[in-house]
């Protein structure tokens, strides 16, 4: 049976003693491969530092758009560039953006920091996987103008409607289902009509501490239960589902030449 590929999570926010676990579980339910997104300088060092750590993981680097807290700075870009030069296990410029609520950092710094983070992806020749909340229109525009189709990647956690899905896989990019795809009559509908050949997977797994019990945290051992869903939407043999979705993000990540 083919392994499934989680293409993005935030291993790097787990207590370090929980690390062990969190991927032996993930092993147990036939994950191979997880990717694991910056969203800091710092978080990004320790993604690289994880991924060189153990042989499933691997990094991306970036700065996530709520956590900018200012311009971002040649100094930083040189450290992003120098991390992305210095390791085979980072795959991807992740996790970057644009999100638009009413507590997130002023627009025109969040456009400056993902069009400078665009240029580094496609200096280094590394994908994209970008988030997008009540900004989709601007971050497609962005996206287009900064010529990202030049090396492609994927929309993180997609929660748009057909239209945006659409307009993603028009921009050279694929579409990532995670666990709202499990319980969302409105993805459910739109996963229907995305080709299997521009959709992985993810869980977007971080701590939870909110829930009650810590079984409940999301991890990337809850995989196989997106997979099942969309084989299920797609009236498909589960194996066919993972099959391509692994395809998928391998060629999208370039993950053989790793």
């Amino acid at each position: 049976m083919s392994i499934l590929i989680d293409s993005h999570t935030h291993l790097d926010h787990f207590p370090p003693n929980e690390l062990p676990d969190v991927i032996h579980r993930a092993q147990n339910a036939n994950v191979g491969v997880i990717i694991i997104a910056g969203t800091t300088l710092q978080s990004s060092r320790r993604c690289v530092e994880l991924a060189t750590k153990y042989p499933l993981l691997y990094a991306g680097i970036g700065l996530h758009p709520m956590n900018l807290e200012g311009y971002l700075r040649d100094d930083v870009y040189h450290d992003l560039m120098t991390l992305g030069q210095g390791s085979s296990k980072v795959v991807c410029i992740s996790e970057v953006g644009l999100d638009f609520l009413p507590t997130s950092p002023d627009k025109n710094i969040q456009f400056q920091a993902l069009r400078r983070q665009i240029g580094l992806a496609r200096e280094l020749g590394k994908p994209i996987i970008f988030h997008s909340r009540e900004s989709h229109k601007e971050v497609f525009q962005t996206l287009r103008d900064e010529r990202a189709s030049d090396v492609g990647g994927v929309m993180h956690y997609f929660q748009g409607d057909v239209n945006d899905a659409h307009e993603a896989i028009s921009l050279g990019f694929s579409i990532s289902f995670a666990k709202p795809l499990i319980h969302s009559p409105d993805l459910q509908e739109i996963a229907t009509t995305v080709p299997l050949d521009s959709i992985v997977l993810e869980t977007d797994s971080a701590p939870q501490p909110w829930k009650k019990h810590r079984r409940n945290w999301t991890e990337p051992f809850q995989l196989p239960e997106i997979a099942n869903k969309l084989a299920s939407l797609k009236g498909m043999p589960v194996e066919e589902i993972i099959n391509q979705t692994t395809n998928n993000i391998t060629r999208i990540l370039r993950l053989n030449q790793t």
